[in-house]
């Protein structure tokens, strides 16, 4: 009999929590391992702040404990039973076997459906995605579950899964309210910012904009660390939400990165995140949720820049499960 998922599924920095504990306990993961936020944001492809609790919460389980300088080490088993705890098992055996599936795939989706939004709109069938990955349709609708999360996909008027072409009426709806929502959730998230984290990130662009060449990756990083991690220190959960929202786009640069590299001789980006940064530095707030409006406002010009500069050289495959609207 198929598996079916609960009616609520669990919270992103729930399943990483999980997965790992599992792991940790089998001895998968061996004692004195490092695990970073970057390291769990990459492998279960998510942004720095769910995988920041996920490492929390494994931490008070006892499965974890702060290492000297960035990161975790994992305990020894014996640790956490000396701690008085008894762990029952954290997922079992058909949820733990649909998050592994899900996992080995979602990365693939995702890049075969972001890249094609350069061109056109798709509805996605889940039947055929679970067909092509010879997976189940509770992994395909876990695959797409995670798509709607990260806002790559949304149900039309038929209740059909569509993923969004990236035209320029829909980068103008979600670049305004970017604008918008992004500097109220700055201001909230900046009571909240660790002492240093300012300086580190600020020295971070620096060296970026003094190089001669700074790799895609590492520009999604800058990216993700602004948009994602600092303003995901924002204490109003319902603001989070709406700021995720429209931010599919930082999904779509992930991949247009990749293949504008050459568009312009630097990136201009560095500098308008700098001006942030550094007004934050001298706590003027006021002035950096300015320098972010600014910075949303002129990059929603470079982000159709890329996507034609895209549309006009890739010719995707056809693949079974997306259909051309």
């Amino acid at each position: 009999m198929q598996a079916t998922l609960p009616a609520t599924a669990p919270k992103l920095y729930r399943r990483a929590c999980d997965m790992l504990a599992r792991e940790i306990r089998n001895g998968l993961i061996a004692e004195g391992t490092r695990l970073t936020e970057t390291a769990v944001a990459e492998r279960f492809g998510i942004s720095r702040a769910p995988a920041r609790q996920a490492l929390a919460e494994l931490e008070e389980l006892g499965f974890v404990r702060k290492a000297e300088g960035r990161g975790y080490d994992v305990q020894r088993e014996g640790s956490v039973q000396s701690a008085g705890m008894i762990m029952t098992p954290v997922v079992d055996s058909v949820e733990l076997q649909t998050l592994a599936s899900w996992e080995l795939i979602y990365p693939d989706v995702e890049i075969e459906v972001v890249s094609r939004t350069a061109i056109a709109s798709w509805r996605i069938n889940e039947a055929l995605l679970a067909r092509h990955y010879r997976v189940s349709r509770t992994v395909a609708r876990e695959v797409v579950a995670r798509l709607q999360e990260r806002g790559i996909v949304r149900k039309d008027a038929s209740a059909r899964w569509v993923a969004p072409a990236l035209t320029e009426k829909h980068i103008n709806e979600l670049y305004e309210l970017r604008w918008v929502l992004e500097p109220l959730a700055l201001e909230r998230a900046v009571p909240n910012l660790p002492e240093g984290l300012l300086s580190r990130l600020r020295q971070n662009l620096e060296e970026a904009a003094a190089a001669e060449q700074v790799s895609s990756e590492r520009l999604d990083q800058f990216e993700q660390e602004l948009h994602v991690d600092l303003l995901g220190r924002c204490d109003n959960q319902a603001l989070l939400r709406a700021v995720s929202l429209p931010q599919a786009l930082l999904v779509a640069h992930h991949f247009l990165y990749r293949r504008t590299a050459d568009l312009f001789a630097s990136e201009p980006f560095l500098p308008e995140h700098l001006k942030i940064f550094e007004c934050l530095e001298r706590q003027d707030v006021v002035g950096a949720c300015y320098a972010l409006t600014e910075h949303l406002k002129v990059s929603r010009h470079r982000a159709m820049l890329r996507i034609h500069a895209v549309a006009q050289t890739i010719k995707p495959a056809d693949l079974p499960y997306l259909e051309r609207l």
